[in-house]
């Protein structure tokens, strides 16, 4: 088998793709006969290309993961390509290299005016012969127009079913075990609906600015950068229907009918149901930190890209109707976190009310950074002579890390790149959805720019602007954090 990383000189090879082989191969998951294609501009020899992927990958491969043996074998599997990405020369060599017999996987650790040249010299160069797979790195368009001209490219040289569009969130253990706590225990399935969910809140904050990016970044903005994608592959899986099995088709089919029965937020309600955000300068963690438009490289003084976006969403169906979804997503925030709570109903009367004991609804919090697991809150006794019936809030918490046999909960990376190579679709997104996401939010990019809600700003180190916390306030609810 030969995987080719288009790409490899960059970020994400360095920070994600190398560090996730080597754990695989550590633990001998990588086919044995695994050949690691590394392709990029630069003319170095695959020794300097390897010196500076180990001082690069040991950053983010602990002590105890760590061995030159073990370093040694994996270097081994190593080819390194200088490749031109504009031109098919190069890719006359890699079709010398590749044989029909040998399942191949192309990943496009490219920007995405790359995909189309790239598929195209690996068609006229005879290197799809047999089996192919792609991998493909978001953003897959920046809007539904240029999604599809995307897709209908990649899908001129390969079939649907041998694309995989990479999600990183759909690789976290968390998330998989979310569709096992909901479709595995009767008692938290038969509890998941109108009839006893009060509300879900989706939250993904990040301490960090743009670093640098700004020349892509302004131009695409948190809603298109953070809700198009990962946001919305969350809400769909806390809010499909049980597939009839844990294929990719069947999980697809039933996120795919989650979006389409998202309301639309359109000029008739953007400004009640959708807060726009820029952080201003502020602290963070005892430091000064610059604002949105005092950032390095910042060309304008009036950029009115949002680095923060909160919804309302609500789901037109039997199982959601008048459940509001609350999203939330931000740069610049206290903290990286990124977090599903589902608040539970009230009971419909408190028996203890009387005792001094306030009415407490349950809680179950999905925790998929900083420390993945599941925590429910729940109320108990408190342990006392002198209140006879106080209650107080406990939680019992399923942390993955300290629950499992493992020294080290795995990477999202590694998850999807053993399923691409075990040919597993399941934790991919299939092309219906993700056009159908887009379709979603174009509506409400369309709106904020006829409508043109005021955008509002919020100090670095916040949790955002007052305007977000009163979305979810005016329902008389609140943020978990």
């Amino acid at each position: 088998m030969d995987l080719l990383i288009f790409g490899a000189r960059g970020d994400l090879s360095a920070r994600k793709l190398f560090p996730a082989l080597y754990h695989l191969d550590n633990v001998e998951l990588l086919p044995a006969d695994l050949r690691i294609h590394a392709l990029a501009r630069e003319d170095i020899s695959v020794e300097a290309f390897l010196n500076d992927v180990k001082v690069r990958v040991r950053k983010y491969v602990d002590d105890s993961h760590w061995s030159e043996e073990q370093w040694t074998s994996y270097a081994a599997r190593f080819v390194y390509h200088r490749i031109d990405f504009s031109t098919s020369d190069g890719f006359v060599t890699l079709s010398e290299l590749l044989s029909p017999e040998n399942p191949a996987l192309f990943y496009l650790a490219t920007p995405p005016s790359l995909f189309g040249p790239i598929c195209e010299h690996l068609g006229a160069t005879g290197c799809l012969k047999g089996d192919r797979r792609l991998l493909l790195e978001k953003p897959i368009g920046h809007d539904l127009e240029s999604c599809r001209a995307v897709n209908d490219t990649v899908g001129e040289f390969f079939e649907e079913d041998s694309i995989y569009r990479v999600d990183h969130y759909l690789g976290k253990e968390t998330v998989q075990n979310l569709l096992v706590m909901r479709f595995g225990n009767r008692f938290i399935n038969t509890q998941w609906d109108q009839g006893c969910v009060d509300h879900v809140q989706i939250t993904v904050a990040e301490p960090i600015g743009i670093e640098g990016r700004w020349s892509y970044y302004d131009g695409v903005g948190q809603l298109r950068d953070m809700v198009q994608n990962h946001l919305m592959q969350l809400l769909c899986l806390v809010a499909m229907e049980p597939p009839n099995s844990m294929t990719a088709e069947g999980i697809r089919d039933e996120k795919v009918k989650i979006v389409r029965a998202l309301r639309p937020i359109n000029e008739s309600n953007v400004r009640d149901h959708a807060v726009r955000g820029q952080y201003a300068a502020g602290w963070l963690r005892g430091e000064a930190v610059p604002g949105y438009l005092e950032e390095e490289d910042c060309p304008t003084e009036d950029s009115q890209t949002e680095t923060y976006v909160a919804l309302k969403a609500l789901i037109d169906n039997w199982r959601w109707a008048g459940v509001p979804f609350y999203l939330r997503t931000g740069k610049r925030m206290p903290e990286k976190l990124t977090e599903i709570v589902i608040t539970y109903k009230a009971l419909p009367h408190n028996i203890f009310a009387e005792a001094g004991s306030e009415d407490v609804p349950n809680r179950l919090v999905i925790r998929l950074q900083p420390n993945e697991g599941i925590e429910m809150q729940m109320v108990s006794k408190q342990h006392s002579l002198r209140n006879k019936m106080g209650l107080v809030t406990k939680h019992l918490n399923l942390d993955f890390l300290g629950s499992a046999e493992l020294d080290r909960i795995p990477d999202a990376y590694e998850r999807l790149l053993l399923d691409a190579i075990n040919g597993d679709q399941s934790l991919f997104v299939g092309r219906e959805e993700i056009e159908e996401s887009w379709r979603w939010c174009d509506e409400l990019i369309d709106a904020w720019q006829v409508r043109a809600p005021t955008l509002q700003r919020y100090q670095a180190g916040s949790w955002g602007p007052t305007k977000g916390e009163l979305l979810i306030e005016k329902d008389g609810r609140s943020w978990h954090v």
